[in-house]
């Protein structure tokens, strides 16, 4: 069980039963292709949104720990006595996941049910005894195969949860999420959660490294048939083909939206009485524009929700990334805070006109998903209408990108000392060939349409090896200021641009 579980808690949709295991046993297989699934979603656009039955209470009423007793057993998970190149594990309903999904495996093109089996899980004994009749099924899905260790099945993917998914790359632990579709994030209005509520599990063949899974997503607004082909390694990588059919207008959908934890790092530590210096999943933004430009924007932990939208046009990529990789930067022997995976977006084919938004959400604990990435279209999608959509997700390391420009590593913020009035700030950019030799002769080009941040003072960072920039400004009436900051060399760019939202 992890965080993301409290925000898929309680949001759902269709109705669509699970087979027990003895019914599943006797269902015919029945020929199957992705088409099947886009018809699926296609049918059920068209008639009214029917939401889903919730598994008993007493097993929405088990604790943390008591859900956490229920242990899934490997040894009899799908394909597991098969030489089959993946094992899937499954996982109960319950606490926070209110309803039961399907599914289904594939095998030579026919598909069949997998029923629902509680004896494939160990039950501790804090685990109280439960309803045996009622909407059971599984909540989602755990991918395992084989990757750095010969002969053992190491997992790396997981699907629970509204239309959550996550994975991580070689050596990482899990963090960031991604979602199927987003819909009104932020808005006073509340957020709408749509479901996968049937999946069906293409069985691999001996030796083969992709896995592919298909999903059917509906809501009360919105329906949609995905399909992903999903491969480990670092990073891990999962080729998304999506299509969605609107039930209603879609005035606010965020496409390949990820979701993370932003706590605290030196721009807000002040704020926070904890041992570690940083805590966060993901400590910035990533975007490479339809213009070739390399913005990054560090993430906040906000007082007031806030939105801010990087408006683009066919955007060659954007995600959330993990710059702090060292141990020493959060000094948290546990969460492994440093291991957590970057994720990465490609869009494929003509996105059109929009933008990148990011949506920061006020947070007091680790525990909670506060930050949202998502693209976000310039034009409403229609009631009745039929988007087609396809993305790359790279679980791991940042993206190795055609513009190597020098990055940014650190962002800090405070007071002015000496009891000058305003706020001073440093922004250090790696070591970095563009960046080399004396820093009089690299540009810097520093600016605010609501404050004078002045030009600042640019030298080597002993420390990193590339260079610090420190500068300070006095906040406006408004308590809101927007930054943007470039090296340049020779009048080209050195660096990516730095982008920041300062707010009191």
């Amino acid at each position: 069980m992890n965080r993301r579980a409290f925000l898929a808690a309680a949001l759902s949709t269709t109705m669509l039963s699970t087979l027990p295991g003895r019914a599943a046993d006797r269902a015919t297989a029945q020929p199957f292709d992705h088409d099947q699934v886009i018809s699926r979603a296609r049918d059920l656009a068209a008639t009214a949104y029917t939401p889903r039955e919730e598994v008993p209470q007493d097993w929405l009423n088990l604790s943390y720990d008591q859900y956490k007793a229920h242990r899934f057993r490997t040894k009899r998970a799908i394909w597991s006595k098969t030489d089959n190149s993946y094992n899937v594990d499954l996982f109960l309903p319950g606490l926070y996941f209110r309803h039961a999904v399907q599914v289904n495996t594939v095998t030579d093109g026919m598909a069949k049910p997998f029923g629902f089996d509680m004896g494939l899980f160990d039950r501790g004994e804090i685990a109280p005894p439960l309803s045996t009749t009622g909407a059971l099924g599984y909540s989602g899905l755990r991918l395992r195969t084989e990757l750095d260790q010969p002969g053992k099945k190491t997992e790396f993917c997981v699907f629970q949860g509204a239309s959550y998914f996550r994975a991580i790359g070689l050596g990482q632990s899990y963090g960031l999420s991604a979602r199927g579709l987003a819909l009104k994030t932020g808005d006073p209005m509340g957020e709408e959660f749509p479901d996968f509520t049937e999946f069906w599990l293409e069985a691999p063949a001996p030796g083969q490294r992709s896995m592919v899974v298909h999903a059917l997503m509906d809501s009360p607004s919105v329906t949609g048939a995905y399909r992903f082909t999903i491969t480990p390694s670092l990073p891990a990588v999962m080729e998304v083909e999506a299509r969605l059919f609107a039930r209603e207008d879609l005035s606010h959908a965020g496409l390949a939206p990820l979701t993370s934890m932003f706590l605290f790092d030196r721009t807000n530590r002040n704020r926070f009485d904890d041992f570690r210096p940083n805590v966060h999943d993901s400590d910035g933004l990533l975007i490479h524009n339809g213009n070739g430009e390399l913005l990054w924007r560090p993430l906040a932990n906000p007082t007031h929700l806030q939105t801010s939208s990087f408006v683009d046009e066919n955007p060659l990529g954007f995600g959330l990334m993990q710059r702090s990789r060292r141990l020493g930067d959060f000094e948290d022997l546990e969460a492994n805070y440093h291991r957590r995976p970057s994720l990465w977006v490609e869009p494929k084919g003509d996105w059109g006109k929009g933008a990148v938004t990011l949506v920061e959400i006020p947070a007091d604990k680790e525990i909670y998903d506060n930050i949202v990435a998502y693209w976000r279209p310039r034009q409403q999608i229609a009631a009745g209408s039929e988007v087609p959509l396809s993305y790359r997700l790279s679980w791991g390391e940042e993206p190795h990108l055609e513009t190597d420009l020098a990055r940014v590593i650190d962002t800090a913020a405070g007071a002015r000392i000496f009891g000058e009035p305003g706020r001073l700030m440093t922004v250090d950019f790696e070591a970095h060939p563009l960046l080399a030799g004396d820093p009089d002769d690299i540009e810097v080009h520093l600016s605010s349409p609501h404050v004078d941040p002045g030009v600042g003072v640019l030298q080597r960072n002993p420390g990193t090896g590339g260079l610090r920039l420190a500068f300070s400004f006095v906040p406006n009436a408004e308590n809101h200021v927007e930054l943007r900051l470039q090296l340049r060399r020779a009048g080209k760019p050195a660096s990516e641009v730095w982008l920041y939202r300062w707010t009191a």
